[in-house]
């Protein structure tokens, strides 16, 4: 297997990742209501600036997502998800990166919850 080197692998991957979740019982109500195909290339301008340092993502992914009332429950099932997909078609730095860096983006997502309901 190869390592995520360009933007197409992150398009592969987010796809794969997001029909997961939209199988998955735990997280499909919460991504259901998506417009899948517009929402997927800024999900791939995002990895691939967290993942490439491609530029141009600006937007605050916090705020787009606060409204989706997320648990922990819904996290541990996006992350297992994440982790299976990228495991499933990649490896190398890059592919650990992307899991390092969700793992992290869901303990900072679960905190500023935390702050918000407090």
């Amino acid at each position: 297997m190869k390592d995520i080197s360009e933007v197409e692998d992150i398009e592969m991957l987010v796809a794969k990742f997001y029909d997961k979740l939209l199988e998955d019982p735990i997280t499909k109500e919460k991504f259901q209501h998506l417009n899948i195909e517009s929402h997927l290339p800024r999900i791939v301008d995002f990895w691939a600036f967290v993942l490439l340092d491609k530029a141009g993502y600006s937007t605050n992914v916090f705020e787009k997502h606060i409204h989706l009332n997320l648990e922990s429950i819904h996290f541990i099932s996006w992350l297992k998800n994440w982790a299976e997909t990228v495991n499933e078609m990649f490896e190398g730095p890059k592919a650990e990166l992307a899991i390092q860096r969700a793992n992290l983006l869901a303990y900072t997502f679960q905190s500023k919850l935390k702050e918000n309901n407090g």
